[in-house]
């Protein structure tokens, strides 16, 4: 039996996208975010201002809680807390609670994020990276969004620094505070999640 001739390019057409399909390497998945109580991954980073990389492990070896804040120059939002981050960091210090704030985004380089990070007094590690992988490992897609782990590197507490980015002085929900205030206490933390908010992480 003669076979029709669109029968043959349909086959033709179906052949060749299964060789296509073979040919081209399977899509990574991305990597899941960490959970409520799960290992959060490691990570090291340069800082923005240059200098030897921070790792987080060194962190968590000598901290009794390390607060992970992925941060932006431009965004109002992160501007809104810089402030209460600063502040928190030195307060916390004292109490052995170590800050970190990460910066993702493309569109700001190191050199405007260390800029931006001596402007509003960070006296703690401010690191740049590139190619947004650490946002990716944590799921981190606002700026700015926390992460609270423990010593041991266990997540305890995701989300907001409070309610409101403007003035802190009308703040009736300090989360991260009340976060903190519970694990230095050895209590769980009251609410151990709750909803980032801000511009979202410019990724490659």
């Amino acid at each position: 039996m003669k076979v029709p001739r669109l029968t043959l390019g349909v086959l033709g057409a179906l052949a060749a996208a299964a060789t296509l399909a073979v040919a081209l390497p399977a899509r990574a998945q991305k990597p899941e975010a960490p959970k409520i109580g799960a290992p959060a991954p490691d990570f090291t980073l340069p800082p923005a201002a240059g200098g030897e990389p921070v790792a987080l492990k060194d962190l968590l070896a000598r901290s009794k809680a390390v607060v992970v804040v992925f941060d932006a120059t431009k965004c109002p939002y992160a501007i809104g807390y810089k402030g209460r981050v600063a502040s928190m960091g030195k307060e916390y210090a004292g109490k052995g609670v170590a800050f970190v704030t990460i910066n993702s985004n493309k569109t700001e380089p190191a050199a405007e994020v260390a800029e931006d990070a001596k402007k509003h007094g960070f006296a703690f590690p401010v690191l740049k990276d590139e190619g947004n992988k650490v946002a990716d490992l944590y799921g981190a897609q606002k700026t700015p969004e926390i992460y609270v782990l423990d010593p041991k590197g266990t997540l305890l507490y995701r989300g907001r620094i409070d309610e409101t980015h403007e003035d802190p002085q009308n703040v009736k929900s300090p989360d991260l505070r009340n976060a903190l205030e519970a694990i230095l206490a050895g209590k769980p933390v009251p609410a151990a999640e709750t909803k980032a908010f801000g511009c979202s992480i410019k990724r490659v």
